[in-house]
């Protein structure tokens, strides 16, 4: 496995083209933006900077990773040649749907195809190939090159082969593969999500601030980041869809999205990079300046 191709630049695309061409993989990163694949471009250098900076690379290893990448505006011309590829477009199922169908008919019959959703059944994904054995998810923490996990989740008919490569290409990464069965949400989100949920319904409800409630996670639970916050860094919008996705998966009221989350969502405060959701935040950047005030 040499060739990787990556669709999508967005934050998840662009840490993981980064990871695979700085472990000297062949990486295409695929966009039909063009703007969106030069700014991912200057993302992975400025983050390749940080960790020349920290000397975690040199220099040369810095102009090699970046050399080892090519971008492209057409599917067909960024995947014909692939080994594995990951899809990283946005979390809509009818657009992961088209991609999968393309790439099914574009790449070599070997490759596997890959998708980086955090809650989009892969089963489903693997319906509209005509290989749904080589269909597996590899699902990514941000940021990518920082992040240990990589959730690797089994669809229905992910042959064991297809699935002990992804884990032992994980590792050969530098990564921690946790292997989880196709079910709404995975491992990750099945927990995470619902409990920022019950952290913006508490805030709704009165029962605290947003410091208070974030303070309380940080302080009593030891998590590195409070809820709240990491909702704003993850996106209200994202956190929003997989709400959606468990309770539409699971047909259980205990995962309906609170009220308050999906009010947020339509006034477009939807966190970091909307610059306003339950914290301000400076233009373009991830540090907090000051918690909302929410009525009870």
């Amino acid at each position: 496995m040499k060739n990787i191709t990556v669709i999508g630049s967005g934050t998840m695309g662009n840490g993981i083209a980064h990871l695979f061409a700085q472990f000297s993989y062949n990486v295409n990163l695929i966009d039909v933006n063009e703007a969106a694949l030069k700014k991912a471009m200057e993302t992975i250098s400025k983050n390749l900077d940080r960790q020349v900076s920290k000397g975690i690379l040199t220099e040369e290893n810095k102009v090699a990773t970046l050399n080892n990448i090519k971008i492209f505006t057409n599917l067909k011309d960024g995947a014909s040649n692939a080994d594995l590829v990951i899809e990283a477009a946005s979390e809509n199922l009818a657009i992961k749907l088209d991609i999968f169908k393309q790439l099914d008919e574009i790449t070599p019959s070997h490759c596997i195809l890959a998708s980086n959703t955090s809650s989009i059944s892969i089963t489903k994904i693997a319906s509209v190939t005509k290989r749904p054995d080589k269909v597996i998810g590899m699902h990514f923490m941000n940021p990518v090159p920082v992040m240990k996990l990589v959730e690797v989740i089994n669809g229905y008919k992910t042959s064991k082969g297809i699935s002990a490569t992804i884990v032992e290409l994980s590792k050969s990464l530098g990564k921690i593969p946790a292997e989880a069965n196709d079910y709404p949400g995975f491992i990750a989100n099945r927990i995470l999500i619902p409990m920022i949920n019950e952290a913006i319904y508490s805030l709704q409800q009165g029962v605290g601030t947003v410091e208070a409630i974030d303070t309380v996670m940080k302080l009593g639970m030891a998590h590195p980041m409070g809820p709240l916050q990491l909702a704003d860094f993850i996106g209200l919008d994202v956190c929003l869809a997989i709400m959606n996705v468990l309770k539409n998966g699971l047909g259980d009221d205990r995962y309906s999205p609170c009220p308050l989350l999906v009010n947020m969502v339509a006034a477009g405060n939807i966190g970091v990079k909307s610059g306003e959701g339950f914290y301000n935040y400076l233009s373009g950047k991830k540090e907090l300046v000051v918690a909302q005030q929410f009525k009870k």
